[in-house]
């Protein structure tokens, strides 16, 4: 399912709160490896995002919810998985809003899809949860 060598998996609360010390360890390991800072920062928007998007709608804001995220890299491409165990979501019901309907929230995968290279997603087969699989060119 993962590609190449894993270089870090860090697993925390569906807490937004959770979500500063998650940026900072991106930070760290895009910075261990020697990356370009723009393409590092935009990974972790992209991280951001797709975390606050499983936190309102795949756990409905249920803080006791887990999210397992997961770094590999092959080559000059790292892949994010984030994992969760809530309800299994309808992946085709994913989508942007309208860029210009102007109102707060909705825009989460508008800043993913720009950010990364390749986004999908998809259900845990053996149990209850979602996947997002997130590829980003890092040099």
């Amino acid at each position: 399912m993962a590609m190449g060598n894993r270089l870090l998996v860090l697993r925390f609360a569906a807490d937004p709160l959770r979500l500063r010390g998650v940026r900072s360890r991106l930070q760290a390991l895009g910075t261990r490896l020697g990356c370009n800072n723009k393409r590092v920062a935009e990974l972790i928007i992209a991280v951001n995002e797709a975390c606050m998007n499983i936190m309102q709608h795949a756990y409905k804001g249920d803080t006791s919810g887990r999210i397992v995220l997961e770094v590999h890299r092959d080559a000059d491409t790292l892949e994010v998985l984030l994992t969760d165990f809530a309800a299994p979501v309808e992946h085709r019901k994913i989508a942007p809003r309208a860029l210009h309907d102007l109102r707060p929230g909705g825009l989460g995968t508008h800043f993913i899809r720009a950010s990364v290279d390749e986004c999908s997603y998809g259900h845990l087969d053996d149990q209850s949860g979602n996947f997002v699989r997130m590829r980003k060119r890092i040099n």
